[in-house]
């Protein structure tokens, strides 16, 4: 479909899956979500059946307007108010307290849920037209690569789902930034393409030193050691590095020297890589610093 302008007859067949309780693969700004109706239970676990994932890893709420995030919320500070007046609809998921609507599958039993507003045409009309908020990891096999392509979320989860709109490549390349709420300070859970530079000029002061969590519930999807990665095992390097890492080696190169852009085709080049069937694939790391914060976290993810 159109991406920019959506068919509402292919839009209202797919909330018609997503109110009945089934899985529908959608474009966003960032990668594809596996969606389904977050307040139903049933539907949610079908999530976790399809890509394999872990009963405690929980998934992201994504809702069409701020005022649906405070009907699946318990509570909403003027912090979360005023970081969603600056970056809703965008990659943006902030971490609150839940609502009493919400499942316990949704937030993997804990007491928090993450919610977030896309920025995309079709999430956000199929989130209206379905008329709930829809539960939406990324659309692919716990682990692997993200899709931002709907031929990539065929090759993951052909068979296991309902359907999937295809919107085409989405234009972000990486998940969200994920935030959480519920302390003193808003504090990183997972960096993106809202860097923390960004966050500091609407709250101040927040904490981006991520601390590894006590419980064994995560917060927020993201928090796995091994994340987005290909089949191909992941090789960093220092720049500049010369080494032999073997012949049949993939070289992630010819990549823009921009975060943004390179992120928004990192997730396109590491499926072409993989379907390459190399031994390897080596990727040279980009500068330590808070604007590729997003793009470093997954590359160290997917080397794991």
């Amino acid at each position: 479909m159109d991406p920019d302008n959506p068919d509402p007859a292919l839009i209202e067949r797919a909330a018609a899956v997503i109110r009945a309780g089934g899985l529908v693969a959608f474009p966003t700004e960032t990668v594809y979500g596996l969606g389904a109706n977050a307040l139903d239970a049933a539907a949610v676990g079908r999530i976790f059946a399809a890509k394999g994932r872990p009963a405690t890893n929980p998934v992201i709420v994504h809702v069409a307007d701020v005022s649906d995030a405070v009907n699946v919320t318990a509570e909403w500070p003027a912090t979360a108010g005023a970081l969603a007046a600056r970056f809703w609809p965008g990659p943006l998921t902030l971490v609150l307290p839940r609502g009493p609507a919400v499942p316990d599958v949704v937030t993997a039993g804990g007491p928090t849920v993450a919610v977030r507003c896309p920025a995309h045409p079709v999430a956000r009309a199929l989130i209206r037209a379905a008329g709930v908020p829809i539960a939406a990891p990324s659309a692919n096999r716990s682990t692997e690569l993200s899709p931002t392509r709907a031929e990539h979320v065929v090759k993951g989860l052909a068979g296991r789902i309902d359907l999937i709109l295809d919107g085409g490549r989405c234009q972000g390349g990486i998940e969200s930034t994920v935030v959480d709420m519920t302390g003193t300070r808003v504090r990183v859970l997972r960096p993106g393409l809202i860097t923390s530079p960004m966050l500091e000029a609407v709250v101040g002061s927040i904490d981006s030193q991520r601390e590894p969590s006590t419980s064994t519930i995560a917060r927020s999807p993201g928090q796995m050691a091994k994340h987005y990665s290909p089949h191909t095992p992941v090789v960093l390097v220092a720049p500049g590095a010369e080494q032999r890492y073997g012949e049949r080696v993939g070289l992630l190169q010819n990549m823009p020297d921009c975060p943004t852009a390179y992120a928004a085709v990192l997730y396109d080049r590491l499926h072409e890589l993989d379907w390459e069937g190399y031994e390897r694939i080596v990727i040279e790391l980009p500068p330590d610093t808070a604007d590729w914060a997003g793009v470093r976290d997954r590359l160290m993810r997917a080397a794991e």
